[in-house]
């Protein structure tokens, strides 16, 4: 398998992600783009990048910061993540920048691309969604921030292309109920092809092992970590067919 650092850039500014796949078939195969919670790209997204090259995809785990800007404190975290959200210009514009990447590599089939985001990221991957990128079939937010962005501010279709699963913890401080409804509504009013699947006593970051702090609403549950990636494995292959072409095109492997 390949599994390594990978380098893209959005004009001046350089991102580096991870990247994997099976190199041992010489073929193009749907893409998954992986992006990751308010710390940055880190070890829980490129595991889960070398999981998807397991099931057959290309996996790009994203880096919306840039090259070397991660945090490692709740207060890094948010300066990083804080002025992203609060300009959805610029977090679309550095959406774009990953997807453009992806859909350029010489593996991927630049027609079945399909996007999966913590936390953070799940904001992203909906915000994808809502974009109407041509190639993107699916996007899943698991514990992810719901909220939609001004519509006067950012164009978007009158209906959404892209199929939607948002995969939610229903005790979540950051995604309360009255956000939950909202989000409902906005994916009907816009004809999505939506699901939504909420846990039972489970909060924030449920995927995510580091989660640990119970008393803000942060908890790892690892059963619904483990039904959540059945549902995510479950939606890929119903959106993006199978990962394996049959018909074979060979391509140069990338340096």
């Amino acid at each position: 398998m390949h599994a390594a650092n990978e380098t893209y850039r959005d004009g001046s500014t350089e991102f580096e992600g991870f990247l994997a796949y099976d190199g041992a078939r010489d073929m193009r195969r749907p893409a998954v783009l992986v992006f990751h919670q308010w710390s940055g790209c880190s070890a829980l997204e490129t595991e889960k990048a070398e999981w998807l090259a397991g099931l057959g995809y290309a996996a790009l785990a994203v880096d919306m910061y840039g090259k070397g800007k991660r945090g490692t404190t709740p207060e890094e975290n948010n300066a990083l993540m804080t002025p992203i959200v609060s300009d959805r210009a610029l977090l679309r514009q550095r959406i774009d920048a990953a997807v453009r990447h992806v859909k350029s590599l010489p593996m991927v089939d630049s027609e079945r691309i399909c996007a999966i985001g913590f936390c953070f990221g799940g904001l992203c991957v909906l915000d994808l969604a809502r974009a109407g990128v041509s190639g993107v079939r699916g996007s899943v937010s698991l514990h992810g921030l719901l909220g939609s962005f001004d519509a006067t501010k950012l164009q978007r279709p009158a209906q959404m292309q892209t199929k939607v699963l948002a995969l939610h913890g229903w005790n979540d401080p950051m995604a309360r109920p009255d956000a939950v409804e909202a989000f409902a509504r906005e994916m009907t009013e816009h004809g999505a092809d939506w699901q939504l699947h909420a846990f039972g006593g489970c909060g924030h970051a449920f995927t995510n092992p580091a989660a640990q702090d119970a008393k803000a609403g942060m908890q790892y549950n690892p059963l619904a970590d483990a039904r959540s990636l059945e549902m995510v494995k479950d939606f890929l292959a119903e959106v993006c067919g199978p990962a394996w072409a049959t018909k074979v095109t060979m391509c140069p492997t990338p340096k």
